[in-house]
């Protein structure tokens, strides 16, 4: 299977250089105003329409992926894979969902050399983003149902894990939206810690659980003169951090018998 880039991106970009030169084309001599919009919109639409210039590849194949993404230009073997994720991050409050993007964890002994700046949400292991799956045609469907067949059992779906483990855990809000306030905490730190409690409590080991727990703590959080209402995201931390305590790992300890009377 090849995925196809979309070329939605393309229109884009030289409608905002068509819209850059008509603003100085317009006038004889543009003002200082027209300059910026100009300037601004000239350099949007240069990248926009370099970024869906610039070369693509990407097939799926029984032999592995074969690539010109994420600065990778080979073919990547099964063998060099430890794990391929689809993954869908937490939509973050008053924002339009994310889409769902392909994560690359390598396996043992694997050559790709590019900086693993992202983490597996089912396991916590350092990956590469490979591709955002709005730059292509295809639905994200149809690239998991070719990774799970062609993959060897390396490819998860987290999306629906995600949603299922999340909503499994009794008084924990699977999304929480918080209210802005005047005087609130910072968002981005906000939605962070929330994404990242929620992945562990999805999928995570006791251990990771513990870890993040720890760090579910108001006090650390910057205070912004708009932000997140702290009452509710302190109450939500709060029941975020109880369910992390119950850990699923520990196993369900024996009742102890009753004793019988012995006969004398």
């Amino acid at each position: 299977m090849e995925l196809r880039r979309n070329r939605r991106s393309l229109a884009l970009g030289v409608l905002l250089l068509a819209f850059g030169v008509s603003l100085l084309l317009g006038k004889e001599s543009p003002g200082t105003g027209v300059w910026i919009f100009a300037g601004a919109a000239l350099l949007m639409g240069g990248w926009t329409t370099a970024r869906s210039l610039r070369p693509f590849r990407f097939r799926i194949g029984a032999d592995g992926l074969d690539l010109r993404v994420a600065g990778l230009n080979r073919l990547v073997p099964w063998a060099e894979i430890a794990a391929i994720v689809l993954d869908q991050p937490a939509r973050a409050a008053g924002a339009t969902p994310p889409t769902p993007s392909l994560l690359l964890v390598p396996g043992v002994g694997s050559t790709i050399d590019r900086p693993l700046t992202a983490r597996s949400p089912v396991d916590g292991r350092p990956a590469l983003v490979l591709l955002d799956l709005a730059d292509v045609r295809e639905s994200a469907d149809e690239v998991a149902a070719e990774l799970n067949r062609v993959s060897g059992g390396r490819f998860t779906d987290a999306r629906q894990g995600r949603v299922d483990a999340r909503q499994g855990q009794s008084g924990v809000v699977s999304e929480p939206v918080f209210e802005t306030a005047l005087r609130g905490y910072l968002k981005n730190e906000v939605d962070d810690l929330v994404r990242r409690g929620l992945d562990v409590l999805a999928s995570g080991t006791a251990a990771q659980r513990q870890a993040v727990r720890a760090e579910l703590d108001p006090t650390t959080l910057t205070v912004a003169l708009r932000g997140y209402d702290m009452g509710q995201v302190d109450a939500f931390l709060e029941r975020l951090a109880a369910a992390l305590a119950n850990d699923p790992e520990q196993p369900e300890q024996p009742q102890p018998q009753s004793q019988q009377p012995q006969p004398e």
